[in-house]
This record gives C-alpha cells, structure tokens and sequence, in this order.
C-alpha cells in the first residue's frame, strides 16, 4: 500500500514539474524559422494547447508575400481537410440528441443516395463512410474539375462512380462521403451543414472569424494569400478555390489562436470552459482508431510509428511511443495539420500559406520533440532527403514521357473532328474547341490545352494567365476512340490510379441553323416501301419512323445532324440529280431517302 501511494504521488509531481515547465521558446524560434526556410513557405501560424492552456501561439513570415505583411496568430487560413473532424462531430451530438446511430445505413436519412451497385447500397454504413471504407477511390476531379454549388446535385454522382474493391476491405480516402454526412445532418436538423457549424462550434468555440466559405474569408482584415512554390524555387500566388457543394469534407478557414479551442474541448472531454460542446460520450468513442491504413509501419527511418489508422476524421497513431491523433489538409495555396495527444494533455495546430506543403507535419512533429522531450529527429535534414528524392522522381518521370512516345504519328482525324462536348455521369461535362490551329479542354473550373503525343493521344497542359504553361504536361492524358461510322465518339481520361479510364462520351458541338433553312428539311420522304416525316417541334427539326419514337436531330453542320439518342446514328441533307435527299447513315450503313 505504502508504494502504491508513494508510487501515485510520484507521478502527480512528475506530472505537475512537466506541465509548470516552461518552454524554451528562442529554441523553438529557432527551429521553426529553419523548417521554414528549408520548405520555402511564404508564411505559417502555430498554436500549442497544454490541458486547457494555450501556451505557445505565433505566426512567421508573411500572409501577403507582395504587400511583406506578416503572418500572426490570428491570421486565417484555409484548413482544408482538417474539417472532417467538425462535420463527424456534429454527427456525435445527432447521436446524442436525433437517435442516429453510426451503424446506420446512409440510405436511412438519405433515400435519395445511390451507390454503383447493389453491395454498396445493402451494406456501407455511415461508418464506413467516416473511416473511408466504403470501396471506392477519391474520384476527387469530379468535384474539383467540375464544381457545382447544389449539395443534392453532387451527391447523385456517387451513383455513377465505380467502387475499387469491396465493403471494409481496404482504407481509401473519399471526399464524397463526406458531403454525405453533411447532408444527413441538414436532413436531420433542417438546417444547412454551414449554419450548423456556426451554431454548434463557431459560436460556443468563440471562434469569431472563422467561416465556412471563400466569399466569408475575403470579408476578413486578417486572412493570407494563398502560394504555390514553382520548380521548387519561386513562390507565386494562387487563386482562392472556392470547393462549393463538397463543403463538408473541407470548407473551413480558420486562424491558430480560435483553432486552438477546438483542440481543448478535445483534451477536456467535449468541454470549454464550463460549456459541453461535444458530448463526453462521442469525444471517449471518437479518439479510438476503425480502420488500418496501409502497413503498419508507415516509414522505416521510425520504426515506432506504428499502426496508423483512421477513425472519426482523425488519423491514430504511435509518435515515439505517445499515442496522437492528427488530420491535415490541403487546398489550393494552403496547408494544414490539427493534432493532439490525448494521453498527454497536448494539442498543436499549423496552418500555412503553402500548396501541398510538408510545413504543417514537420513544424508538428519538431514541436512534439521539444514539448514531450522525445529524442530530438532533425527535421531540416529529414525534408531535404525527401524533397531530393522527389526532385528525382519527377526528372524519371519526364525521361519516361519523353522514351514512351511514338515519333512521326499524326492524330486520326483533322481536329477540328475531336470538338464536341464530353460526359461522364460520375463527374460533368467537358468541351473540347478547335482554336488557333490546336484544341483546347474547358473544364468548369479550368482549361488545358491538348499537345498531341502520339496516335490520338494528347498530354493535358496547364493554361495559366492565358498562357500555355509547356512544364506542365504528363499528368494527364486525353485518349480519344472512334466509333464504327470512324467518328470520334469517347476520350478516356485516367482520373483515378485504381481504376481504368473513365470515359467520356462526345456530343459533337451544334452549329446554329437558320430556321428558313431548317424549315426547308421538312417533309415526307421515301425509303423503300416506308414514308419517313420531317418536322419542325420546338424549335427543333424532328424525324418519325414508324413504329419508333420521334428522335430529335441536332445540326452539327449546316446539313448534317445526329440522332439524338442514337449512338453513331446521323442525318444528312443534300441534293442530288435534282432531287432532295435525307441520307440515313447508321453503323450497319448508308441508305438514301428521297423527298416526295
């Protein structure tokens, strides 16, 4: 008895020594300052949160790389993915209040949702969903290539996206999810995902200027500029990208300082201050791992980080022994990590100004050493190890290219043939026009010009300031097919890693007709022993076969047109020998209509 007490009082001094010390912060400067210039990044803000206590809480650099204004604790940035957690967290208090259950189909509060096949509409819970274990890959260029600000409209893709392998078999990441689970809880409250946010966290968190929103962040004083570092030397200012309907997987902007009350409700059981923000009961179940990610050891230079995992929007972990739970997050010109070490009272958030940065990662784990006295790792040496191995990479990859195309090949048909618009059901429409002697792709959000490789395939370059960006290319292939009649018909895009290309289907683009001369089409013509009727319905020249429905024809030249809803099927108006024709050209072939 006497050494258990002894034992006890031990480590309440213990405890106590470590939370009164006080941090060496000239050395943490020091060490940060250098992860910084080391990854190049314009600007970053970092916060420490110990038990209920900020007690570190600074910005470096610049939010304004142009204007040189710096980067504070209260600076907003975009945190991207690091929102998952808030959108699973209202989940938790609709456990508590709705009666929902994360063993729950989707389907259950979502009728509408429909999977690509039976398996994932009879089994994926909303569990799966949170640990991204439904099976299916990101097909994340859905919604950033093709954006749209109807939540119900994005959501009725997920019919049309191909899964990879089955239910819980494998961890995938997959941003769709999570727009589903931001439309339950709309379902389940009445009210929208962004005003539930605001009510549930911003508002009791005191998290005044954050917001859910590119047109909210704008309105603020003290928010960064988004940037993009170049050929790994020049940092160049990026666009803001508003995500629109995916809201939920990734829409916050936040600062350190207010993000940093999110962190002690988490290593205070639900709680800031006397106010229950989250249920104790969700918070206790929420820091336990659901699913493996990868192998166990995720890097062989830490051999004790093991076991990595995914569970309620947070990635779970060994960091030298000390069990922690992380999320990042990454969109256009930003970077993001929110952590904490639910064993040792510990959180850390770095948000920064840098696309696809490793900034937020090193700058936690540099911290982490320091704060927990864990064997000090140099992480400058780390990430330039790392970065020469990507810098090498990248050069194979452009020998690859360069070894891998067929010289002396031309495109099948003139190009002018490949314009049109082209679907795909899972994703949206892309156009495809003949301008300046080349063809360029306009995406919703973005354009690329084609650069033809080989055969009729051509590289996707970037289009920047109206400029063809030529370092670009390599990321993206434009594979196009034709049909039996030899048209081009479909291009085959390979957007997910775990798929084959998806492909998309062309509609020729429809070339403006007169009426008079639409009109002039009109009419009654002969096929054999059978009268084919050509008319005018909506605007719009219209063919009857008997027997078969009325197909709408869609000029794609002054006398050419296709058959709407007839793959491969075209009609043609001409004059020969005097007389009017109607040339119905079908796979199968060619067959002369005469006008009566």
């Amino acid at each position: 008895m006497r050494t258990q007490v002894i034992s006890l009082l031990f480590l309440l001094s213990s405890s106590l020594a470590f939370a009164q010390n006080k941090l060496d912060t000239k050395t943490l400067d020091f060490k940060l300052k250098a992860l910084q210039e080391a990854t190049q990044t314009v600007g970053f803000s970092v916060a420490v949160v110990q038990g209920d206590q900020v007690i570190y809480s600074k910005g470096f650099g610049y939010r304004d790389l142009e204007s040189k204004i710096e980067a504070d604790e209260n600076t907003l940035y975009a945190i991207g993915s690091s929102s998952k957690a808030f959108t699973v967290a209202l989940l938790g208090i609709m456990e508590e209040e709705k009666g929902l259950k994360f063993t729950d189909s989707p389907k259950k509060y979502l009728p509408e949702l429909e999977f690509y096949n039976e398996e994932l509409n009879n089994q994926v819970t909303i569990l799966d969903m949170i640990s991204h274990r439904t099976g299916l890959p990101r097909h994340d260029i859905s919604w950033y290539l093709f954006p749209t600000a109807d939540k119900d409209s994005l959501l009725a893709r997920v019919k049309y996206q191909e899964p990879f392998t089955g239910v819980r078999k494998q961890w995938y990441y997959n941003n769709f999810m999570y727009l589903a689970q931001g439309l339950i809880t709309e379902k389940l409250t009445g009210k929208s995902w962004e005003d539930n946010i605001r009510e549930r966290f911003f508002k009791p968190l005191n998290m005044k200027t954050s917001n859910v929103s590119i047109s909210e962040m704008v309105s603020q004083p003290n928010i960064s500029k988004g940037y993009s570092l170049e050929d790994f030397t020049t940092n160049k200012a990026m666009p803001y990208y508003d995500i629109a309907a995916i809201s939920p997987a990734g829409s916050i902007n936040s600062s350190v300082k207010e993000m940093s009350n999110w962190l002690r409700v988490w290593l205070n059981k639900g709680k800031l201050g006397e106010t229950q923000v989250l249920p104790e009961a969700y918070v206790a179940k929420a820091i336990n791992p659901l699913m493996l990610v990868g192998g166990g050891i995720a890097d062989k230079q830490f051999p004790d980080q093991h076991l990595n995992s995914y569970g309620y929007a947070w990635f779970n972990s060994s960091y030298k022994g000390h069990y922690r739970l992380e999320h990042g997050g990454n969109i256009d010109g930003f970077s993001a990590n929110v952590s904490f070490f639910p064993t040792d009272s510990l959180g850390i958030v770095v948000l920064t100004n840098q696309n696809g940065s490793a900034l937020p990662g090193l700058v936690r784990d540099a911290l982490s050493d320091e704060i927990l006295g864990l064997e000090k790792t140099d992480w400058v040496s780390y990430y330039k190890e790392k970065i020469g191995k990507i810098k090498e990479q990248q050069e194979k990859a452009k020998a690859e290219k360069k070894s891998n195309t067929v010289p002396n090949t031309t495109p099948s048909h003139n190009l002018v043939e490949y314009t049109g618009k082209y679907n795909h059901p899972g994703y949206g429409t892309f156009t495809i026009e003949y301008k300046n002697d080349s063809l360029w792709a306009q995406f919703v959000r973005e354009r690329v010009y084609l650069d033809h490789m080989h055969y009729d395939i051509f590289d996707a370059l970037t289009v920047k300031d109206g400029k063809v960006d030529t370092t670009s290319g390599g990321g993206l292939n434009f594979n196009f097919r034709s049909n039996d009649l030899g048209e081009i018909e479909a291009a085959s895009l390979k957007l997910e890693p775990t798929l084959d290309p998806l492909t998309f289907k062309r509609t020729p683009a429809e070339t403006k007709v007169s009426a008079e001369t639409l009109e002039s089409y009109a009419g009654t013509y002969a096929l054999g022993g059978t009268e084919l009727k050509v008319f005018m319905k909506d605007e719009k020249l219209t063919l009857f076969v008997p027997g078969q429905p009325e197909y709408t024809l869609t000029p794609t030249e002054e006398n050419e047109f296709i058959v709407k809803g007839l793959d491969g099927y075209k009609v043609r108006f001409e004059e020969k020998e005097g007389k009017s024709q109607m040339l119905l050209i079908q796979p199968n072939g060619t067959f002369p209509a005469t006008k009566k």
